[in-house]
């Protein structure tokens, strides 16, 4: 498969992972590539200015995919002006940092939240798209977690949503053979702004060496060390319904 003019989305495209997945679509020969947020709205068109470095043009797509209506709108913006759709990469996500132990913070407004963005709005997406990645044999590629995985991470419901994303992933795989390839990717911890945020600086750092030094690879992951991977489904044109883990290795000395 050649992106050469190709077009696409990505979901949570203005930061961290997303925009790593923006920069490399455009560096493949992407023309066109929809960035999509929800709020960080000055980090997007950032992203958006950047991608003209490499001849492709960014555009920013406001849209809550938690909400139907509104990932519709935003896949058939894209379709409607450039008459295409080659590859979509399901990236926006969120969580809440809970302890697992602490059962009775898990709300149902927590768990409607996660479950909302993380799985119905790949979903949503997909979906919406489904269509006009029929026409040009696209790839779809979700963004899920180790936390997917096992037992750990930042909440129960964030875990139990990358579960679903990779399971959803399988079906929808099924679903649209022969036409369109759908696979996931699971980074471990990544170094990005949103773990500082979530975590404090201090913590944050500290956290990525312990996670560095257990690691065969002896390092925490990149942004482009995911976007690595997801351009390697994207050219894959005999691989879908596979979930490829990103960690340096760690899962391998569980």
């Amino acid at each position: 498969m050649s992106l050469k003019g190709g077009v696409g989305i990505v979901t949570g495209g203005g930061t961290g992972i997303g925009r790593a997945i923006c920069h490399a679509l455009a560096q493949a020969g992407a023309r066109a590539v929809g960035v999509n947020y929800s709020r960080s709205r000055d980090d997007t068109e950032a992203t958006v200015r950047a991608l003209a470095n490499y001849d492709c043009e960014g555009i920013a797509l406001q849209a809550d995919v938690a909400r139907k209506d509104e990932a519709t709108a935003m896949v058939t913006q894209i379709v409607e002006r450039f008459h295409r759709i080659d590859v979509l990469v399901n990236n926006a996500g969120i969580t809440r940092w809970i302890d697992f132990s602490d059962l009775d913070a898990v709300t149902d407004e927590v768990w409607q939240a996660i479950l909302g963005v993380n799985l119905f709005g790949a979903f949503y997406c997909s979906r919406a798209a489904a269509p006009a990645l029929r026409a040009t044999r696209g790839a779809i590629v979700n963004i899920a977690s180790t936390s997917g995985h096992r037992g750990t991470g930042s909440s129960l419901p964030y875990g139990v949503s990358k579960a679903a994303l990779v399971q959803l992933t399988r079906g929808m795989a099924v679903a649209l053979a022969p036409e369109i390839r759908v696979n996931s990717v699971s980074p471990g911890e990544v170094a990005t702004r949103w773990s500082i945020i979530a975590k404090g600086e201090q913590y944050a750092k500290a956290s990525q060496a312990e996670t560095a030094a257990r690691t065969p690879l002896r390092g925490c992951a990149a942004p482009e060390h995911v976007a690595q991977a997801v351009m390697g489904l994207v050219l894959s044109e005999f691989v879908t319904g596979q979930d490829i883990i990103v960690d340096g290795g760690l899962s391998a000395t569980y």
